[in-house]
């Protein structure tokens, strides 16, 4: 695709494949920033969890002076850290909301722009309705689908690695509630 052709793709687009696009556009790059402040986020937490959990096998039973979410838990009775496990769940999942979001509307989206230009294709066609003349335009009208299930694609893809992440992290987490839970 030359750059002549992407000019008259919008030069000759409607108001509403413009907010689709700049939709989509904005929903790309939510995903991309939720999707690395997240990883980062979570694989932090996660090696300071690795690190208390050793300091927890190898027979201390204070994690006051590590950096485990679980330090704070003063009652280490087992409802006390479940509460604190069920904390660390709500802030290792936070951002999967908006990713399930954006990958589930982004095909709707962009499918709503393509409808929107083939009405306006076939609205302004008039007694002109050769091929040569709608086949361009329905392939421009696409466009917006196209760029929906690409937006999808990776917000779906970034939702289910967060969401592994989260379980490692939660897993590591249960293993420390289990050696604290058993040191009682």
């Amino acid at each position: 695709m030359n750059f002549e052709a992407i000019f008259n793709f919008f030069g000759n687009s409607s108001i509403i494949t413009y907010v689709v696009l700049i939709w989509l556009s904005l929903y790309f790059i939510l995903s991309f920033s939720i999707f690395f402040s997240r990883i980062s986020y979570i694989a932090t937490w996660k090696n300071k969890e690795k690190e208390s959990l050793e300091t927890l096998l190898l027979g201390e039973k204070d994690l006051s002076r590590t950096d485990s979410i679980l330090r704070k838990c003063t009652d280490t009775s087992l409802n006390h850290l479940e509460i604190y496990k069920n904390l660390a769940t709500r802030r290792a999942s936070g951002g999967l909301t908006w990713l399930s979001i954006i990958a589930s509307t982004s095909p709707f989206i962009g499918l709503f722009g393509t409808v929107i230009s083939i009405l306006e294709t076939f609205g302004g066609l008039g007694s002109q309705n050769s091929l040569s003349i709608i086949a361009p335009q329905i392939s421009e009208a696409l466009v917006a689908t196209g760029c929906g299930i690409l937006v999808a694609i990776p917000a779906y893809t970034f939702h289910l690695v967060i969401k592994a992440r989260a379980f490692e992290l939660l897993s590591i987490i249960d293993s420390e509630i289990k050696v604290l839970s058993n040191h009682n």
